[in-house]
C-alpha cells in the first residue's frame, strides 16, 4: 500500500517567526498522523527554525527549489548540499509557477531530479497543464513530454526515491479544482505511463500528488480515487487548521 503524503508549499510566505509558530500550532492540533506521512516546505530562509521546531516530530521537511550544482557563482541559489545541512529531506522541483514565472524548462527540471537523487534528497516532481492546453486536449500530451523529459536518465532504482505532483496550472491558486474525474485520468494516465517506462513494480510504488487548490471540504473526495496518494498544499497549508483537516481527511 502506499502510505499518503501531504506536503504543504508555503511559497514566499512566512518569515522564521511565523514558520515555527504555524508548526507549533500544527503539532498542538495533530498529536501524529500514523497513517500519513506529512512534509512543510518553507522559504529558504525559514527552513532552519522550522528544522528546529520539527525536530523528532511527524512532520518532515522540504524545500521548494534548488540548483544543479554543488557549488560556483551562480547567485541566489542554494545546492542539494545546503539544503542537506539544514535538514531537508524533500525538494519541490518543477513547480509550475517555477516554469511559469522563471522560465524553468523540462531539461532543467531533469538536471536538478538526478542531483536531488544522488545528493540523497527525496524530489517531488510537478507536471501540469494550462488552461490553454487542457482546452486544446493537449493534457496528456503535456504531462507526458514533462515526464518523459524530467525523467530521463533516472534509473528503475532511482525512482523508488521520486514523488510526482500532478498539478493543473489552471487550478493553481484560482479557487478552482479539477474534478476527480479530471484528475483522476490524468493521475491514471501517469500511472500507466510509469508502467510503461519502469515497470510494474514502481508503477505500484510511486505516489502521485494532486494539487490546485485542495481545501479540507474537498481532499478526502479527491484521496479517495485509488491513484491518487495525497495532496501538494498551497494556500491551506499556510493555515494549522486547515492543513491539519487536510491531513484528517487524508486519514
Amino acid at each position: 500500500m502506499r502510505r499518503i503524503l501531504i506536503a504543504g508549499n508555503w511559497k514566499m510566505n512566512l518569515d522564521p517567526a511565523e514558520g515555527t509558530s504555524l508548526v507549533e500550532d500544527l503539532l498542538d492540533a495533530a498529536g501524529g498522523w500514523p497513517d500519513v506521512d506529512v512534509v512543510v516546505c518553507p522559504p529558504f530562509v525559514t527552513l532552519p527554525a522550522v528544522a528546529e521546531a520539527v525536530a523528532g516530530s511527524p512532520i518532515e521537511l522540504g524545500a521548494q527549489n534548488m540548483h544543479h550544482e554543488d557549488a560556483g557563482a551562480y547567485t541566489a541559489e542554494v545546492s542539494a548540499g545546503m539544503l542537506l545541512t539544514v535538514g531537508c529531506k524533500w525538494v519541490i522541483l518543477g513547480h509550475s509557477e517555477r516554469r511559469q514565472l522563471f522560465g524553468e524548462t523540462d531539461t532543467g527540471v531533469n538536471r536538478k531530479v538526478k542531483k536531488a537523487l544522488h545528493a540523497g534528497l527525496l524530489p517531488i516532481v510537478c507536471v501540469g497543464e494550462t488552461l490553454d492546453e487542457r482546452e486544446a486536449s493537449r493534457t496528456v500530451e503535456v504531462v507526458k513530454k514533462q515526464l518523459r523529459d524530467g525523467l530521463a536518465g533516472v534509473t528503475v532504482e532511482e525512482m523508488n526515491e521520486v514523488t510526482i505532483a500532478y498539478e493543473p496550472v489552471w487550478a493553481i491558486g484560482t479557487g478552482k479544482v479539477a474534478t476527480i474525474e479530471q484528475a483522476g485520468e490524468v493521475h491514471e494516465f501517469i500511472r500507466s505511463w510509469l508502467n510503461e517506462t519502469f515497470g510494474h513494480h514502481i508503477a505500484e510504488r510511486v505516489r502521485i500528488l494532486y494539487g490546485g487548490s485542495v481545501k479540507p471540504d474537498n481532499a478526502a473526495a479527491l484521496l479517495a480515487h485509488p491513484d491518487i496518494d495525497g495532496a501538494l498544499v498551497g494556500g491551506a497549508s499556510l493555515k494549522a487548521d486547515l492543513f491539519d483537516g487536510i491531513i484528517r481527511a487524508a486519514e
